[in-house]
């Protein structure tokens, strides 16, 4: 399956400190949440986005210490598109979560 984010995954994504790349994931969960119970496509659409990011993210070696807790909101977003049946979560809450990664890398600018 081709990318969505095809030039970040061919290497720009790596060149982004963590703070921005938590921060571009939280965009499209910010999304995903906003188009919850609203419009099923383009939530979901949203949610494949924040995934793609999220998966670059897991995969940046320079965060393999951090791959705990980045797996772990990676399984606390697909509970979450999934009704937060196992864990409880929702996409407000990891829409918070996320808001504070880009206050972060917009005051690092």
């Amino acid at each position: 399956m081709p990318y969505l984010h095809a030039n970040l995954a061919a290497g720009r994504w790596q060149t982004l400190p963590l703070l921005e790349q938590l921060a571009n994931v939280g965009s499209d969960v910010a999304r995903a949440a906003r188009w919850y119970g609203k419009d099923p496509q383009r939530c979901e659409q949203a949610f494949i986005r924040a995934l793609e990011l999220l998966d670059l993210t897991i995969g940046d070696d320079r965060w393999k210490g951090r791959r705990k807790e980045l797996t772990r909101v990676r399984e606390l977003l697909c509970d979450a598109m999934l009704g937060g049946s196992a864990y409880g979560s929702d996409l407000a809450s990891l829409d918070r979560y996320f808001f504070h990664f880009a206050v972060a890398a917009r005051a690092g600018r």
